[in-house]
């Protein structure tokens, strides 16, 4: 019984863990005053996020990042970018992002799902 328990416990963990891109396009929509996703992307009050996983934190030649941001050495991978997006300034103390974060890790995993796609 123990065994199943543990079990089901796992799968749920798993299953919340996956993202839903539709339900993360609607989430983006707080984030698209200040970013950008897609073919036409580019910088304006904050950088686009096309390819964001995997890119070194800084790193677009096309918008100006706070020197918080250029000293942090991150590298977006998917767990950074949640946490980050769970508290900008506990991630990032100083940045310029004004994002008070996202607690729900479904909503979460929804929206790296849909940013994943760019």
């Amino acid at each position: 019984m123990r065994a199943y328990f543990l079990l089901t416990l796992l799968l749920a963990g798993q299953a919340a863990a996956a993202g839903d891109p539709k339900n993360g396009a609607a989430l983006f929509q707080r984030c698209a005053s200040c970013h950008a996703v897609g073919p036409y992307a580019s910088a304006g009050y904050g950088p686009q996020l096309n390819a964001i996983v995997g890119r070194r934190s800084a790193s677009t030649r096309d918008y100006k990042y706070s020197e918080a941001m250029k000293k942090s050495g991150l590298v977006w991978d998917e767990k950074t970018l949640a946490a980050f997006l769970r508290a900008p300034h506990d991630v990032v103390p100083g940045t310029s992002m004004r994002f008070w974060g996202i607690k729900d890790e479904q909503q979460l995993a929804d929206l790296l799902s849909y940013m994943k796609k760019f």
